[in-house]
């Protein structure tokens, strides 16, 4: 009997996430998982970040976990979405080569120190005295341990849907976890499911890209991590098309054949991730939606068709996809499905992602009723921080709203729950004006330093940055320009005769760093990425004071009472998904809005805001 002071079930995101970040502090991990080849497969989309989700990798990677590296290393197109809009709610995005991806997974884990990858079926917890000891693995092999973190992904009863043929399945070809399944339930839990869906893999060599539109990646790529500034590999375009009327008429005729609208799925959906089923139900009036046919990879002939996700016959989503621009003779090598799954309601955590009932014991990942590759990395890399300490007796680290886009996801997973799978936008930050993507190191990287989970590399490479930056604020706050300068070269200001310093400059979009680099030439001696940096440091300084006096506003005015007739379709601050629930709950206050389910402290101020509106039109 072997003993770890971590292990870690699942080979996925989450679980990679966590057995490393434990074996980075020290502790010895093993990582349980069914087959060791399958460590770091990308199971549904070839792609990381994006809106939201790009925060969290960046995060991922100021605490030195492996998402961000990965898929620097895999990345074969980069685009930095919302380029026309502010920092804050940049995203960064690479489509990646599945196969380097998981290559470079399994290289990190396999030369991390203190870290064991065992090939078995976890079937069952070792308890005693309410906390986990261990693990008993198939063929009656034990593991004593002095924590566990569950990373089960969508294996926990698995089951596949095409069309009305169903079948046992964690994904496609691998069998799902049931043993385990009926273990959590023994807890007293509380459970439910839930389904995601995949579209089909279609053979690009039979896509005739000649009629279709490109999708080329970034000039300036925008990496994934810190630690990198250029791709790695050759970059590539992804093609476009879209759907039609005939598209929407053979997948309308055949919605009887559907798992999901044939009743045979019970689990929610993502509701922001539609199938193809759900986007001509629920928008019968777009006669069109936009198609991304993503290459898998540099070697690899097949493409991913993001926005055809699909639950129909494999014969209905040949005749489908036939219908739309390009893809008339394309082949399909792996149909699309949905897939059902058991979750835990996340309310049974704590924020360190311990199992409030049973220590010792920690949850990741879309057990935790989450979608998407960068929430499950996200939760895995602190709930395997937490497992390491709690077997060494630590405190556990706790990520506040106020500092992290993973702090804000654990306390809507732990304070709200779930209804469908948990998505991260930037729109659920109250803070996303501090809380970017491109100064996550700034907020996390100290962190992870007092913890003991970041490399020296990254030590080293986040301090020289650091002092760079602080030589570069030093320099632009001491240095001021008259009105008259800055008019000679073409940047309009009050002819006040009052200086201004080149930091303050920065923070208008109407002045260009190279304005201010033809008036001083000591400016020359800073980067282009320091200055940069601290021009989007600059631009968010003077909202930030206004940022939190709204917060705090909402704080005080929780008791207030909404009324009644309050029109909610005019709040045009509020998402569809959300307009949609409080006209449902109609609550009755705003501490009450505030418990519905993806409600978020940035949408509430917008409620707050328009509940005034309406009271001083009233009074008036």
């Amino acid at each position: 009997m072997k003993h770890y002071d971590v292990v870690v079930v699942g080979g996925g995101h989450a679980g990679c996430e966590a057995a490393h970040a434990a074996a980075r502090v020290g502790a010895r991990t093993a990582l349980v998982t069914l087959k060791a080849a399958s460590i770091g497969v990308m199971s549904c989309n070839p792609a990381i970040g994006g809106l939201g989700k790009g925060h969290l990798v960046r995060e991922i990677d100021a605490l030195d976990g492996l998402m961000g590296r990965a898929a620097d290393r895999a990345g074969i197109q980069f685009r930095l979405l919302n380029r026309s809009k502010g920092p804050a709610v940049q995203g960064p995005r690479t489509q990646a080569d599945r196969r380097l991806y998981r290559q470079a997974v399994q290289q990190a884990i396999a030369a991390q120190p203190n870290l064991e990858v065992v090939e078995a079926e976890a079937t069952d917890l070792v308890i005693d005295g309410g906390r986990v000891t261990g693990l008993t693995l198939s063929g009656d092999v034990s593991l004593t341990a002095g924590a566990v973190v569950l990373t089960t992904g969508t294996f926990l009863r698995g089951e596949i849907h095409i069309g009305h043929e169903r079948r046992p399945a964690g994904r496609m070809g691998e069998a799902p976890s049931v043993r385990l399944a009926e273990r959590i339930e023994e807890f007293g839990l509380a459970t439910g499911r839930l389904k995601t869906g995949t579209p089909p893999r279609l053979d690009g060599r039979t896509i005739n890209w000649d009629v279709l539109e490109l999708q080329p990646g970034d000039d300036d790529p925008c990496m994934m991590s810190f630690l990198n500034t250029l791709p790695f590999v050759r970059q590539i375009n992804c093609g476009v098309t879209h759907t039609n009327e005939n598209t929407h008429e053979i997948v309308r005729s055949n919605l009887d054949r559907s798992a999901m609208y044939g009743g045979a799925i019970q689990g929610n959906g993502p509701r922001y991730c539609p199938s193809i089923e759900d986007k001509i139900v629920r928008f019968a009036e777009k006669i069109s939606h936009q198609v991304f046919l993503e290459p898998e990879g540099l070697d690899d002939a097949t493409v991913y068709p993001n926005g055809l996700s699909t639950s129909l016959p494999l014969d209905v989503q040949v005749e489908y996809l036939r219908s739309i621009k390009g893809l008339e003779r394309v082949e399909i090598t792996q149909p699309g499905y949905a897939i059902e799954y058991d979750y835990v309601d996340p309310r049974s955590l704590g924020p360190s992602m311990e199992v409030q009932e049973v220590r010792g014991l920690f949850l990741a990942g879309q057990i935790n009723g989450t979608t998407g590759y960068e929430e499950a990395a996200a939760q895995g890399l602190l709930a395997g921080l937490n497992a390491a300490r709690s077997a060494s007796g630590g405190d556990p680290v706790v990520l506040s709203r106020r500092e992290s886009y993973i702090g804000v996801m654990v306390d809507d997973l732990t304070t709200r729950g779930v209804t469908e799978p948990y998505r991260m936008f930037t729109s659920r930050a109250e803070y996303r004006l501090t809380l970017r993507a491109d100064n996550a190191d700034s907020r996390l990287t100290p962190l992870g330093i007092d913890l003991g989970c970041v490399s020296v590399e990254r030590q080293r490479a986040f301090e020289a940055k650091a002092a760079e930056l602080d030589t570069a604020r030093t320099l632009l706050q001491a240095i001021s320009f008259t009105p008259t300068e800055l008019d000679n070269v073409g940047v309009m200001v009050s002819q006040d005769g009052v200086r201004r310093s080149a930091y303050k400059l920065l923070a208008s979009t109407d002045v260009s760093t190279d304005k201010l680099l033809r008036i001083s030439p000591q400016l020359r001696t800073l980067s282009a990425s320091a200055l940069a940096q601290l021009a989007r440091e600059a631009l968010y300084a003077e909202y930030l004071q206004r940022q939190i006096t709204d917060i705090e506003a909402l704080k005080r005015d929780e008791g207030l009472i909404i009324p009644g007739n309050i029109d909610y379709s005019t709040i045009s601050g509020l998402s569809a998904e959300l307009r949609q629930k409080v006209v449902q709950t109609r609550p009755h206050s705003i501490a009450q809005a505030a418990r519905i389910e993806g409600m978020t402290p940035a949408a509430l101020t917008v409620l707050l805001g328009a509940i005034r509106a309406a009271g001083t039109k009233k009074s008036a």
